[in-house]
């Protein structure tokens, strides 16, 4: 199965994933407290973290960005329906700054650090019977199913397009969801195999 670990070497894979983590949470709460123009910095901000990191990590983030699409669009009929087409600037922004510094957090973090520190994290809650090696294996999973799941789409939508001259649009959308249906159950299967999460 395929990760969010970019192969690119940078500066901030040395950086250890408790701070790169803590930061994205300060982070979030900062951008959530800003107007238009902080807005229009902090974007900026998350551009040059990314650029810093060298092209081709940039371009791969850049990628990595692109199931955003669909949540703008949805935004902007939102706040052209409510007649503010304007009053999406401030959502997309925040979207971008905050999804944009976590996909770079994600690129730059290896997935045993991740669920690691997680693990330790969810610790408390083995009080009330939660495995905290199982929440953080679920978060775990839940980031590495998503550049699998691009991958599925793009190999879908590749195999209409070499069949049809038509755009494939809302068409594929049942042929993903299954091949999302099928790598779960096989990762389930795995799991069951090596005696489970826990």
């Amino acid at each position: 199965m395929l990760t969010l670990t970019s192969s690119h070497r940078t500066w901030a894979h040395g950086v250890p994933a408790r701070v790169k983590l803590g930061a994205l949470c300060l982070w979030t709460v900062l951008v959530l407290r800003l107007g238009e123009l902080g807005l229009c910095l902090a974007v900026s901000g998350v551009l040059a973290v990314a650029a810093s990191a060298g092209r081709g990590f940039a371009r791969e983030w850049a990628g990595m960005l692109r199931p955003l699409w669909p949540f703008v669009l949805l935004v902007g009929l939102w706040q052209v329906w409510l007649g503010a087409p304007l009053g999406m600037i401030p959502v997309v922004l925040r979207m971008g700054a905050v999804v944009g510094l976590a996909n770079a957090v994600t690129m730059t973090t290896e997935l045993t650090e991740i669920i690691a520190l997680l693990t330790r994290l969810a610790r408390p809650l083995a009080r009330f019977g939660l495995s905290p090696r199982v929440l953080a294996l679920s978060v775990a999973l839940m980031i590495r199913f998503v550049p699998v799941m691009l991958q599925r789409h793009d190999q879908i939508s590749a195999a209409w397009r070499a069949r049809s001259p038509r755009r494939p649009g809302w068409r594929i959308l049942m042929p993903v969801l299954l091949a999302a249906l099928d790598d779960a159950e096989r990762v389930a299967e795995a799991l069951r195999a090596r005696g489970g999460a826990g």
